[in-house]
């Protein structure tokens, strides 16, 4: 009997990820029966004890990761991004994986300039990031690449970049579903609106694709009606500007629903909306954040398309561990499903584990 299995080893004869083994190991965290009566087989067939199995882990090298990612105090949707990577930090830390974060101004080029700058200069071995801004990251890429970084991209992906892996949802089939369900038994014309608030459509590949997406559904509904697609790009903070365009859009006689293409944007929309009234018009947002939650449950908000920011983060963190520790090949696109979250089904979701 060989008594230098390593985790890996397991992990490749029950055909499961590292963490599962390690999760099966240490008794923490869910583990699908399936899986875990494979791990179980196989640390049964070898004889191996879990001590001995985490003695012969890997190599004795550090790998540092860096996390440049947009300041969590000032998105909801980017805190549950970084307590994902908390997470994936306590399950790979002990297998000698350090993970630094860097924190830029999500409204500011040269916050992320700056910071990308100190991200390369210090060398790490890996680098996950959720490129914002989208010529500034292509140019930050390739400084990677000229030293063989490997990186990471979550919630919006740089298909030409080279990245390691992209971990995220198909943006421009969440466009589509965002119009099909502003579209759901409509039987007439209408005005159908998609909102950018706080991000500049401009510089963002994300919200380009969801647009995209959007326009195309309806383009493609050949029933007689007549459908007037309009995009408002609102890229700043002045709340008063806001809601007097807003207000604006929303006395449109025959606008029948809006898609918010940012999580926090969602707010602004629907507290207009609830002090001006719905009349009508439906709304539909992205990310389980609190405040799109309470919208959600007072009606105001009809659908949220989940996309799970802290589970992105902590599968981006573990593609990039898995890398880097056992030359693992990583999934070039790693796709989230698009979640349809409704009042009817948000309780059962919240109740279960999968979010």
């Amino acid at each position: 009997m060989d008594k230098k299995i390593r985790i890996k080893d397991i992990a490749q004869m029950a055909q499961v990820s590292v963490g599962t083994v390690d999760r099966v190991i240490h008794n923490r965290g869910e583990v699908a029966q399936e899986s875990y009566k494979k791990v179980m087989g196989i640390l049964e067939k070898t004889g191996y004890k879990p001590n001995l199995i985490a003695k012969t882990l890997g190599s004795n090298k550090t790998y540092r990761i860096a996390a440049l990612m947009p300041n969590p105090e000032q998105d909801e949707y980017w805190n549950q991004s970084i307590e994902g990577i908390k997470q994936a930090k306590e399950e790979w830390t002990q297998y000698g994986v350090q993970l630094q974060t860097f924190y830029f101004d999500l409204y500011d080029k040269k916050s992320y300039i700056s910071l990308a700058e100190t991200v390369y200069e210090s060398n790490p071995d890996g680098v996950l990031t959720a490129p914002i801004f989208y010529q500034e990251a292509v140019r930050f890429f390739n400084l990677c690449k000229t030293q063989n970084i490997p990186f990471v991209l979550v919630n919006n992906n740089i298909e030409q970049a080279g990245s390691l892996s992209f971990v995220g949802q198909d943006l421009y089939q969440s466009g589509r579903v965002g119009a099909e369900l502003l579209h759901l038994n409509e039987k007439e014309n209408g005005t159908y609106a998609i909102l950018h608030i706080y991000d500049d459509i401009h510089n963002s590949t994300h919200l380009n694709e969801k647009e995209k997406g959007f326009k195309d559904y309806f383009a493609e509904q050949n029933n007689g009606y007549t459908y007037k697609v309009i995009s408002v790009d609102l890229n700043y903070t002045h709340e008063p500007t806001l809601e007097k365009e807003l207000s604006e859009l929303f006395n449109e006689p025959t606008l029948k629903g809006i898609l918010v293409t940012t999580s926090k944007g969602a707010y602004t929309v629907s507290k207009l909306l609830e002090k001006n009234g719905k009349n009508g018009i439906r709304l539909v947002a992205y990310d389980l954040l609190e405040e799109n939650l309470y919208y959600l449950k007072n009606g105001i908000i009809d659908f949220l398309i989940n996309q799970n920011s802290k589970r992105q983060a902590f599968i981006a963190v573990s593609q990039l561990s898995n890398h880097l520790l056992f030359k693992k090949e990583a999934s070039a696109s790693y796709l989230f499903p698009l979640e349809i979250i409704s009042r009817q089904n948000l309780t059962s979701y919240l109740n279960s584990k999968q979010h």
